[in-house]
């Protein structure tokens, strides 16, 4: 029996997926990307394909890399902090993620310090951290000569080798800094949120210019503290529903909106918190909507299974 195209490029789907995220950052230009991958898949000479799965990677590789060079341009009009979109990461959508190297490879934290990259050398550095391909088999996806493609590897791996770059924190620590945070954030208690930060601890916000939002870093235990009761006055007396899920390998926390009319209190924002020294560092939250809407999707689905 033959296998039809559909069948055949669904067996490939979730790693194009990762990989393609991985790549760019967004999980809709991710879906888009996969899917432009299919039509060409399916419109393809299918005797002159020996290898869909190495075909199909370097397909979604190229779409990737001409989706990035137009992606730099929208990012530097971009209104506010970029932040990649986040994922769930509970089902399985970017892989397994049995090690901590793993969950870090697909870490918020991570995922911005690759906008270092060039669009090429994050080709390589993901193709080879990522998926274990070596680098003869990245030559071949982007077409370039060995020796190029171990220099290009070489060169993302100094650009992410920086002192902010340590991911080490235990799954542990950071679980039980996630949910003292949480309990801190609904309980209004300032000095319990106080004693989990670091004194140089930065908050990121992205709005995107589509929800009001922070348009600049906030910098310093006193100023985020100050940042988040402001926050939390501005809730008023409905508040926000507030959990914890796992997000980009990690747990991140989960802010929902009042309930509306439909009973639906829909995610209005997701933090992700980077761990350094038993304390958090880093949070960095996303209130784009657009940037919400997979991640929504995943939560549903995961709320009402079957």
């Amino acid at each position: 029996m033959t296998t039809s195209p559909a069948d055949e490029f669904e067996t490939y789907r979730p790693r194009l997926f990762g990989l393609a995220y991985r790549m760019l950052g967004s999980a809709a230009d991710a879906e888009d990307t996969v899917q432009d991958a299919y039509l060409r898949f399916s419109g393809a000479d299918r005797a002159g394909v020996e290898q869909p799965g190495a075909w199909l990677a370097k397909v979604v590789t190229n779409l990737c890399l001409n989706r990035l060079t137009s992606a730099r341009a929208r990012r530097e009009r971009y209104v506010g902090p970029w932040l990649p979109e986040p994922v769930a990461t509970g089902d399985g959508t970017l892989g397994p993620l049995e090690s901590a190297e793993r969950r870090d490879a697909v870490s918020v934290a991570l995922l911005v310090l690759l906008e270092r990259l060039t669009p090429t050398e994050r080709a390589v550095y993901v193709l080879r951290e990522a998926f274990a391909y070596g680098h003869r088999e990245i030559a071949g996806v982007l077409e370039l000569s060995e020796a190029n493609c171990r220099q290009l590897y070489r060169r993302a791996v100094r650009r992410l080798t920086v002192p902010e770059a340590r991911f080490e924190a235990p799954a542990e620590q950071r679980t039980r800094l996630v949910d003292s945070f949480l309990s801190a954030a609904r309980e209004g208690d300032l000095a319990g949120l106080e004693r989990l930060f670091a004194e140089e601890v930065v908050w990121w916000s992205d709005g995107g210019g589509k929800v009001s939002a922070a348009r600049r870093p906030v910098e310093g235990r006193e100023k985020v503290l100050r940042f988040l009761a402001g926050v939390a006055a501005r809730a008023g007396a409905d508040g926000f529903a507030l959990s914890v899920a796992e997000v980009n390998g990690h747990d991140a926390l989960i802010v929902r909106g009042p309930a509306g009319a439909d009973g639906d209190a829909g995610v209005i924002g997701v933090v992700a918190f980077e761990v350094r020294d038993g304390v958090i560092a880093e949070a960095r939250m996303v209130m784009n909507p657009d940037k919400l809407e997979f991640l929504g999707r995943q939560l549903e689905r995961a709320r009402t299974p079957g």
